[in-house]
C-alpha cells in the first residue's frame, strides 16, 4: 500500500459534496427558494473551510483536493452569479466581469501550457480579496432575497469592490502572464 494520505479521504469527499451543491443552488435561485439557497450557500462556505482545516490539521492534503478544491469554489460562484444575473437579481454587467476574469485566466494559462511554457498557478493577494468580496456580495445578495431585508448601501460597497477587485486582479495575472511567457524582442 502507498505511503501518504489517499486520493480519495475525508476533506476530498467534503469537497466533492460541495460540488454536488452546485446545481442545488442554481435549482435554488431559478425557483425563487432564495433561503434555501442562502443556506446552501452557506452549507458550502463551512465545508470549505471544514475540507480545508481537515486536510491541513491531519496532513491529509492531495494532488487530487488541490484541484478539486479551487473547481468547486469557483463553479459555485460562477454559477451563482450566473443564476443571480438571469433572474435580474444582480447586474448582467458584473456577471459578465466576473465570469470573464476567470476564463482570461484559464485561457492565458492554456496558452502558455500550449506554448511548452506552463505557468505556475499562485494566487496573488488581489485574487484572494476578489474571491472574498465575490462571496461576501453573493451571500449578502442572497440573505437580502431570502430574508427580506435592505442591504443598501452595503450591497453596493460590495458591487464596488468585487468590479474593482476583479479588474486589479485579471490585471496583475495578464501582466505577471506576459512577463511569464516572455515578450517579442525588439529589432
Amino acid at each position: 500500500m502507498p505511503e501518504g494520505p489517499r486520493a480519495l479521504n475525508i476533506p476530498n469527499f467534503i469537497t466533492l459534496g460541495r460540488i454536488i451543491l452546485v446545481p442545488l443552488v442554481v435549482w435554488a435561485i431559478a425557483a425563487s427558494q432564495m433561503q434555501i439557497a442562502f443556506v446552501l450557500f452557506a452549507v458550502a462556505g463551512l465545508s470549505d473551510a471544514v475540507d480545508g482545516f481537515l486536510a491541513k490539521r491531519f496532513n491529509m492534503t492531495t494532488e487530487l483536493g488541490a484541484l478539486l478544491d479551487p473547481i468547486a469554489d469557483k463553479a459555485l460562484l460562477v454559477s451563482i452569479y450566473v443564476a443571480l444575473g438571469i433572474t435580474g437579481d444582480i447586474p448582467r454587467w458584473l456577471v459578465i466581469l466576473v465570469v470573464s476574469r476567470d476564463f482570461m485566466i484559464v485561457g492565458a494559462m492554456i496558452v502558455s501550457w500550449f506554448m511548452d511554457n506552463p505557468m505556475p498557478v499562485k494566487p496573488l493577494m488581489a485574487s484572494k480579496l476578489n474571491t472574498v468580496a465575490q462571496v461576501g456580495f453573493a451571500a449578502l445578495v442572497l440573505a437580502s432575497l431570502g430574508f427580506k431585508f435592505n442591504a443598501w448601501p452595503y450591497d453596493l460597497i460590495l458591487m464596488a469592490a468585487v468590479t474593482i477587485l476583479t479588474l486589479l486582479s485579471v490585471s496583475l495575472y495578464f501582466i505577471a502572464w506576459v512577463r511569464h511567457v516572455g515578450t517579442p524582442e525588439a529589432s
